[in-house]
């Protein structure tokens, strides 16, 4: 299971910036847990952080307000590079849930519905448009709603994104891919039972 998405209203983190890669998100040193928690501290940690670990107060995620957001709003090809599912359990445990920009990884933009974060594709000059905005105004909220499939920035503008029907359902009821072939377990399990009446052999300890 993930956690159902519906609606979301939070402050808005805009990160100016295109061809985010996955390395940049989280760097393969982070790499080493199979664990969907803890990630957070290694996300972006080349921009967060300098080499003895402290803050860089230059870059968005360390100002305020921006530290508890819940949106990024980002340049073309977000989540390019290497396939790291990583990086969406990185945003996830920072505690992101919706990345908005003109165009995604392809691989990225397929792990994040899968983990319960939803990638919102706009059109280059909506980004901008929402962009310039927060960027004008730290601490704009950003309003989504799945169900409707509408963004609406902080001035009132509202546009509407794309999404495939069965990954938005997905969202909508909080299933992830185990959780809908269990939802078949019945059917597989009688499945099971008819193999074995049909070819015993099959079935054997050897």
């Amino acid at each position: 299971m993930i956690e159902k998405f519906a609606t979301l209203k939070a402050v808005a983190i805009p990160l100016d910036r295109g061809n985010v890669d996955t390395d940049a998100i989280i760097p393969a040193r982070f790499l080493k847990t199979i664990k969907r928690t803890g990630l957070g501290t290694g996300l972006f940690h080349a921009w967060r952080f300098d080499e003895n670990g402290t803050e860089l107060p230059d870059f968005v995620l360390n100002m305020e307000p921006y530290r508890s957001g819940k949106i990024l709003v980002a340049g073309e090809n977000f989540g390019c590079g290497s396939s790291r599912e990583h990086a969406v359990w990185a945003l996830m445990d920072f505690g992101i849930r919706v990345v908005i920009a003109p165009s995604f990884g392809d691989i990225f933009y397929n792990n994040g519905l899968k983990n319960g974060l939803l990638p919102v594709r706009l059109a280059p000059g909506e980004v901008r448009a929402l962009m310039d905005g927060l960027k004008s105004g730290p601490g704009g909220e950003v309003s989504v709603d799945l169900p409707a499939q509408t963004v609406t920035g902080p001035d009132g503008a509202v546009c509407g994104f794309d999404i495939g029907s069965f990954p938005k359902e997905c969202l909508l009821q909080g299933l992830d891919e185990i959780a809908l072939t269990l939802r078949l377990e019945g059917e597989i399990e009688r499945y099971e039972r008819n193999g074995q009446k049909k070819a015993p052999w099959l079935f054997l300890d050897l």
